[in-house]
């Protein structure tokens, strides 16, 4: 082989193993998040990781906000959505996950001692009773709704679940509610659809102080959170207890649905949970 075409070769590798100047910056491992898959709970997470100083949306970007809508993502987020009943157990194959609070108490985890963040705020977010449009004043929901806003209910929350779901009665009934009949609604039953926790064991305590009166409360529970709102717009079940007003809004929005809100009863604290990556120390913060 020529010399000069020896000296060629070596200067070829040599070039090769320096990055050309202006070279992009190496972009760090992509961190795996998994996320709701539904709209407002999608955002919510989205939220919570901008208001953490995690990574920053684009400007307007709210209760509606998806992936498509993160301008700055120092850590390379890759973001799996995920039905929220299964983020619980997606857990293990990704390192972080934002998990609805009812499912992570479901997976044994309570929000005000394993989340590695949570929501500083949820007035957004209070779970309702929610009615079809035109039942709000039938005297069977003025019935249920007293009872799920009774005193008993609101303790029955802050000794149960240690902060990680929160009453938000401020002026709870005894029970019951003074214009309403309770003997023309005797023997009566109520079907209201819920998710198990906490929604329905929440509920069974409403259920005693109905029966009191003569009145059955039959909770029927879902595991999603679609066939909830689709029975009760059928007519097949009186109310449902699993959602918050923006995703009963947009839920409406999409599906032609005439749901209403007739109460809210508690906040369930959105978490960020650990997967595969046990804290937080090593991720970087925007405009760090």
């Amino acid at each position: 082989m020529k010399k000069s075409v020896k000296i060629l070769i070596g200067l070829l590798a040599v070039a090769a193993a320096v990055s050309p100047l202006g070279a992009k910056p190496k972009q760090p491992k992509p961190v795996t998040v998994a996320i709701p898959n539904d709209t407002t709970n999608e955002a919510r997470a989205l939220l919570l990781l901008q208001e953490a100083g995690y990574i920053t949306l684009k400007p307007g970007a709210g209760i509606t906000a998806t992936p498509l809508d993160v301008v700055e993502n120092p850590n390379n987020f890759k973001f799996r959505e995920v039905e929220a009943a299964q983020l619980p157990s997606v857990r293990r194959d990704v390192d972080y996950a934002l998990i609805n609070a009812n499912y992570a108490i479901g997976a044994g985890l309570n929000p005000a001692k394993e989340a590695l963040v949570v929501e500083d705020s949820a007035s957004a977010y209070v779970n309702i009773v929610a009615v079809k449009a035109g039942n709000e004043d039938k005297p069977e929901i003025k019935a249920l709704v007293a009872a799920v806003k009774s005193a008993r209910v609101r303790d029955y929350i802050s000794k149960t679940y240690n902060g990680a779901v929160i009453s938000v009665v401020n002026n709870p009934t005894d029970g019951y509610d003074p214009t309403v009949d309770y003997n023309a609604i005797k023997g009566k039953t109520i079907t209201i659809a819920a998710t198990p926790t906490p929604h329905a064991e929440i509920l069974a305590i409403a259920k005693e102080i109905l029966a009191a009166k003569g009145v059955t409360l039959k909770i029927l529970e879902f595991n999603d959170y679609v066939q909830p709102n689709n029975v009760v717009e059928s007519g097949e079940v009186d109310a449902n207890y699993f959602q918050h007003i923006p995703y009963l809004d947009d839920f409406n929005k999409e599906n032609g649905t005439h749901l209403v809100s007739v109460a809210g009863i508690h906040v369930e604290p959105f978490g960020v949970y650990p997967g595969k990556k046990k804290n937080l120390k090593d991720l970087k913060k925007v405009g760090r």
